[in-house]
């Protein structure tokens, strides 16, 4: 029966145990057989209250339900005793010997074709020149019309063109930010327009459908074909090597007249010829030219009284240059062993 005599010898033994339990597994099976509502000792106990006497009830009932207090707080003290003396000897284990050397973190580097965008960004703003961008989905107008290419031009191809719609297409050139920037602006005009291009071409070793472009744009009084040629020879000077020289080649744009195709010496042989140049010297790097007044015309300048020159480059293709690159697909590949050398 449960009575105040039973219960000092009930605490009494499960203290005994308690003691020799050193083990989660061993708190579970202590704790069934205290607890357990099926087979406990403590709950076998409440269940006889039944048979004492109505005025013994009460208090029995009150020193079981503090017996069960007790066991319950007893386990759970055991449980954390167990679970920090497992968590010291996890940490004694695994613990850090500060004296080893450490592993080496392989820090990103930027992508030759960011690092190329950067520095010449840097090299114009150093000259005057605003950083200008643009939308890549572009409207027929921006991207031909006002520049001078009217329908039925070949450059309109749908070869050369990815159209969306009859209207609308993926820009073919970053030459829309000129035309957006004129719109908004009354010369002077100092601009360029570095961005990504979309044209119909197979991927193959120097061609891909999306590339890099840095277009540029000067319209002011007084501007020359002179001041075109000093501003990329300034500008290549810095990106290359001072050694760098620079020629113009008559060409034909329709945004532009006169058109020229710009050529710098080989960085590869300083000139002299090699394979790279195919002996000549020079290798083709943009084009350009004075902004034809035909496109002032459209845009509402006064092309008697305002002149200006422009130049569009592929940026993946002077990175080749700049970086003895061969093939342009390596810029895209994502190839860690190759991006990891920039």
């Amino acid at each position: 029966m449960a009575t105040a005599q039973h219960l000092p010898p009930l605490w009494d033994a499960f203290l005994r145990e308690l003691a020799e339990v050193s083990t989660n597994d061993a708190l579970t099976e202590l704790r069934d057989k205290y607890l357990s509502r099926s087979r406990g000792a403590v709950t076998l106990e409440l269940k006889k209250l039944g048979q004492l006497p109505a005025e013994e009830r009460p208090q029995a009932g009150k020193l079981l339900n503090q017996l069960k207090v007790q066991v319950e707080e007893a386990l759970a003290e055991k449980a954390r005793e167990i679970s920090d003396r497992e968590r010291s000897a996890r940490y004694e284990n695994e613990r850090l010997d500060v004296t080893l050397p450490g592993y080496a973190h392989h820090i990103a580097s930027r992508h030759p074709i960011r690092r190329a965008l950067e520095e010449m960004e840097q090299i114009f703003v150093s000259m005057g020149f605003s950083v200008m961008s643009g939308p890549e989905v572009e409207l027929d107008y921006y991207n031909f019309e006002a520049l001078n290419i009217p329908k039925g031009h070949p450059a309109r191809d749908a070869q050369d063109t990815l159209y969306i719609t009859e209207n609308l297409l993926l820009r073919a050139h970053t030459s829309p930010v000129q035309i957006r920037t004129m719109e908004k602006q009354k010369p002077p005009v100092r601009i360029i327009a570095p961005g990504r291009v979309f044209r119909r071409d197979a991927v193959d070793a120097t061609h891909s459908p999306m590339f890099h472009q840095m277009e540029g744009l000067v319209v002011d009084e007084g501007i020359t074909l002179a001041d075109l040629k000093g501003t990329l020879e300034m500008f290549l000077k810095a990106f290359f090597s001072e050694d760098t020289r620079i020629r113009l080649r008559p060409s034909y744009f329709p945004f532009v007249e006169p058109g020229a195709e710009v050529d710098v010496s080989c960085i590869f042989c300083g000139g002299t010829g090699c394979g790279i140049c195919k002996q000549s010297g020079w290798i083709e790097i943009m084009g350009a030219g004075m902004v034809n007044p035909r496109v002032f015309q459209i845009l509402g300048y006064d092309h008697e009284k305002y002149s200006g020159f422009a130049w569009g480059m592929g940026v993946d293709r002077i990175v080749m240059l700049k970086y003895q690159v061969e093939d342009l697909r390596l810029l895209f590949d994502n190839d860690i062993r190759f991006l990891s050398q920039f």
